[in-house]
């Protein structure tokens, strides 16, 4: 059990936590503006809800709200998915489920909720009109602890399921969403395959890893055609990934460079490093032409100006801010909110769910 919950560990910090052009520069982000805490208070919903809370998927009318939950590391077996109101943030329904939820997304046409089993190296398809789980592929490959790949993102594109591989190196696995049948296994994706992205506008797949990358993946071939590296040889665990179609910019957080890069989608030059610090969670607005962050490490929710990268805003979220949903409408923010883990994988509470009103 010590070797699997060392193993989990990692994934949870992965979880968590091109050439470099020469002539790229570097933006200062404002200092971020003093809020009264009432205007704070005013905006901000929060609310405790259980341990283990990861990514998070609206349901195509906007009324439900899905939180996937790994629930307790510590002699708990399998997770939840919460349904919330989202806006009054109350739970609505659940769905117990034998294996720790971590990724989501959700089909809009049919209701179903695809969801990351990432210590079991799986994906589950959860139908939202009762809750159950519909059906299930697990992954073959193992480390060589023997354990699995850790299952991280998914991203539903065209009937197919994008899955991330955390190893070294990692993978990209590719699944029928219909079937749940595994099409091809992506190889050779670098060291831990962390964000997923797919962008519209040049219809390729921007994966970031943990070496590094940003990989260009036509989903046509499911071929990896470019492999940037936007820091050159400097340690660089790059994390989520977010997109400004207007302007073909790519942002892209960074854990161990502690900075954003805001690169050209369509030759990954860096046009800027954000000095954003711990940057994790990342979302692009394109209704108030805003970027949203989670600064893990600084208990913070950071609003950037996207034209002049300066702070908008900042929302003081503690302990750790981790993953990021923005509304179909541009006006609401969640966010899932992440309590410290102890030396024996506990915490000292419940994780929280929080909401933001942008308009406010």
């Amino acid at each position: 059990m010590k070797v699997k919950i060392s193993a989990l560990a990692l994934l949870v910090a992965v979880t968590l936590s091109g050439c470099t052009s020469h002539s790229a520069e570097t933006a200062k982000p404002a200092a971020a503006p003093e809020k009264a805490s009432a205007a704070q208070d005013a905006a901000l919903q929060q609310r405790e809800l259980a341990d283990g809370l990861y990514e998070m998927a609206i349901g195509p009318k906007g009324d439900a709200l899905y939180v996937a939950s790994t629930e307790g590391f510590k002699d708990v077996q399998g997770g939840m998915i919460y349904k919330l109101d989202p806006k009054t943030l109350k739970t609505t329904g659940a769905t117990h489920t034998d294996l720790k939820n971590f990724g989501a997304d959700l089909d809009p046409r049919s209701g179903i909720l695809y969801v990351t089993n990432s210590l079991d190296g799986g994906v589950s398809a959860i139908n939202t009109a009762d809750g159950k789980v519909q059906a299930r592929v697990m992954f073959k490959e193992r480390n060589k602890e023997g354990f699995p790949y850790g299952a991280r993102q998914v991203l539903l594109l065209d009937g197919m399921l994008y899955i991330g591989g955390v190893a070294d190196p990692g993978v990209i696995w590719v699944v029928d969403a219909k079937t749940m049948k595994l099409k091809k296994t992506i190889q050779n994706a670098g060291k831990w395959v962390t964000g997923l992205h797919y962008s519209a506008q040049t219809k390729r797949l921007y994966v970031a890893n943990g070496g590094g990358e940003v990989l260009v993946i036509n989903p046509r071939t499911n071929r990896i055609e470019k492999r940037w590296k936007p820091l050159g040889e400097k340690d660089a665990l790059l994390l989520n990934v977010a997109e400004d179609s207007a302007t073909g910019r790519l942002f892209v957080t960074g854990s161990k460079a502690k900075t954003t890069l805001v690169l050209d989608i369509h030759t990954g030059a860096v046009i800027k490093q954000l000095p954003t610090g711990d940057a994790l969670g990342i979302k692009f607005n394109a209704k108030r032409n805003e970027i949203y962050l989670t600064q893990r490490d600084a208990g913070k929710v950071l609003s950037l100006d996207a034209t002049s990268y300066a702070v908008k805003n900042s929302w003081s979220l503690p302990p750790h801010p981790n993953s990021l949903l923005l509304s179909a409408d541009g006006n609401t923010l969640f966010v899932t909110v992440k309590q410290s883990f102890n030396k024996d994988h506990s915490t000292n509470g419940p994780d929280s769910i929080v909401r933001i009103d942008l308009n406010k």
